[in-house]
């Protein structure tokens, strides 16, 4: 007894050395913050790189709240483990970064640590934005220091233990952070490695577009860029292993990030469209390029196959004669909009169901989501609004119609459970 309590005794000590040591290792000092009457002075150029770096980052997209003001934080994201809410980035001394020195904002993006020591939540995706270049760091942080200051203290985040313990992030970096800015690839052309560094750094693509592990880190490898899920929302593959069934040109990829619209493939919706908005639109032309010059990238060389006409027109010729629950219900609540050759041209654009790339996915949520809610907010106003049937379809007409398109304008199988699905999600959406 006497030995298993002295096996138990150093097995103790050796814990708690275990534990101090973490806790020693993973400790991070307060940056001093700036003096009361610190000035700044950042050049007109200077500050005009920075914005159109924070619209390629999703600052505003992610730190302003619903009727909040620009970039004073408060926008809730409800993950598993409870609600992280996003912070005030504002030049505020009390709420925002406005005590923040350029070394205390340097650290947060590069090694996710804020002025005071504390760890960040990977819900910033700083895994990403470390790659960003210090001339870019250094402008970026020019741009959120010249904006007016809003006084904002967001909702504290709220997660549950163990996961409300930041020290534990420690850890999780070891795993899946490599700090530093990105380095060019010298077998690539300088186009390529422009839209590398865009889409890698600050664009953070991967954060949504790859699937992540149980220990929530991007997968790598041939999983990179392969999809992932944001908000809820399915962010298909970015790769050849995409459902679209017609391969992403690269003007198809400039398009989309352009205006939110690809005659090829269809318009962004769910938390995509902001970022669209917000972001990409706002981009000169040639990063543009330059990023969907790396995204193909990821697609392999393939023989032509069918196109664009050929697909609607066979989809057109199935619609009639209204034979099924399906196509009646396809006639009254879509063809109006979507209709390649019938009815009159409505407000903004026709997108085509034969080329949405989500009546091919493996999972029904996007479709199911767009039909319940409709598109509210475009990435673009041009572009039109859709309408949601929440309050006019119930989940059974949801499901038929959905499988309906999935089978004649897509030629898939149907989705198993579908009415199921739609109930979950109509629950789970529904407004508060």
């Amino acid at each position: 007894m006497s030995k298993m309590k002295k096996i138990a005794g150093w097995g103790g000590v050796t814990v708690l050395a275990v534990v101090v040591a973490g806790v020693v290792a993973s400790w991070q000092p307060e940056i001093a913050p700036l003096a009361a009457d610190a000035t700044h002075s950042f050049s007109e150029a200077q500050i005009a790189r920075g914005k159109t770096l924070a619209d390629l980052g999703d600052c505003a997209v992610c730190h302003t709240r619903s009727g909040g003001e620009r970039n004073a934080g408060g926008l809730a994201m409800a993950i598993p483990f409870g609600t992280i809410y996003s912070t005030n980035i504002t030049p505020d001394v009390e709420t925002g970064i406005g005590n923040w020195s350029y070394a205390a904002f340097e650290r947060a993006m590069r090694h996710g640590v804020d002025r005071q020591g504390r760890y960040l939540y990977p819900a910033f995706p700083y895994t990403a934005f470390t790659r960003t270049s210090d001339d870019d760091l250094q402008a970026l942080y020019a741009y959120l220091m010249s904006q007016p200051p809003v006084n904002y203290r967001p909702p504290v985040t709220d997660l549950h233990f163990p996961f409300n313990i930041r020290q534990g992030i420690f850890a999780w970096n070891l795993l899946f952070l490599t700090p530093g800015a990105m380095q060019e690839n010298p077998a690539q052309s300088a186009a390529w490695n422009r839209g590398a560094y865009l889409a890698e750094g600050l664009g953070h693509c991967s954060a949504c577009h790859s699937p992540r592990n149980v220990l929530f880190g991007e997968k790598t490898g041939g999983d990179h860029l392969a999809g992932g899920v944001a908000e809820g929302w399915t962010a298909p593959a970015l790769t050849g292993r995409s459902p679209a069934p017609l391969d992403w040109t690269q003007q198809d990829l400039v398009d989309f990030m352009r205006t939110g619209y690809s005659a090829n493939h269809g318009v962004a919706a769910g938390p995509m469209a902001p970022v669209i908005e917000e972001g990409l639109s706002r981009l000169p032309q040639a990063d543009l390029q330059a990023i969907a010059v790396y995204l193909r990238s990821y697609h392999p060389e393939t023989a032509a196959g069918a196109t664009a006409a050929t697909l609607n027109a066979k989809a057109e010729r199935q619609v009639e004669p209204l034979s099924s629950q399906g196509a009646r219900l396809f006639s009254g609540a879509c063809m109006a909009c979507h209709a390649q050759e019938k009815g009159a041209q409505m407000a903004g654009v026709r997108p085509s169901l034969a080329l949405n790339t989500n009546l091919f996915a493996e999972a029904p949520d996007n479709a199911i989501r767009v039909v319940l809610d409709g598109i509210q907010r475009p990435a673009n106003a041009e572009l039109g609004y859709m309408p949601g049937f929440r309050h006019n379809l119930d989940d059974a007409q949801i499901a038929i119609l959905l499988n309906y398109l999935r089978q004649h304008y897509a030629g898939q199988a149907p989705w198993p459970d579908l009415t199921a699905q739609v109930s979950r999600l109509r629950a789970e959406t529904a407004q508060k």
